[in-house]
């Protein structure tokens, strides 16, 4: 990735670490969040729940067992990315994988101003999407 010149040192390194494709552009009204999500060793994550709108997200710390509503359970290590669309997907699990040690993402969130990072799902709706659930 081609940088200008900088005035007293080298260039500052920029690396891809994911891309989403068919990501729209922010409507106007929407906000851009920066959040920090860190578990302690072991820790199970959030029940079930959704998010407010789609989330492009880093594992900077750890490992995290992470599943999505129509996708297998899988492992994000650090230095791995992820794509959520949020809406209407249910956020299965996002738990600390590792026993022994804290983990940690950064996740960027586009959603209204004042919006709930996440909102938890209850039984009666789990239990309509069962057949949705690919890890179950």
């Amino acid at each position: 990735m081609h940088h200008p010149e900088t005035a007293g040192g080298p260039p500052p390194k920029v690396e891809i670490l994911a891309e989403a494709p068919g990501a729209a552009p922010v409507p106007e009204g929407l906000v851009g969040r920066a959040i920090l999500v860190s578990l302690p060793p072991g820790s199970p994550g959030a029940p079930p729940h959704r998010h407010p709108g789609p989330i492009y997200g880093y594992v900077v710390k750890g490992a995290i067992t992470f599943e999505l509503e129509g996708e297998p359970e899988r492992l994000i290590r650090a230095g791995e990315a992820f794509f959520e669309p949020g809406g209407d997907v249910i956020h299965y699990r996002g738990a600390n994988a590792l026993e022994d040690e804290e983990s940690a993402l950064v996740a960027t969130m586009i959603c209204e101003p004042g919006a709930p990072v996440l909102t938890v799902v209850g039984h009666e709706e789990l239990a309509a999407h069962k057949h949705l659930r690919v890890s179950a």
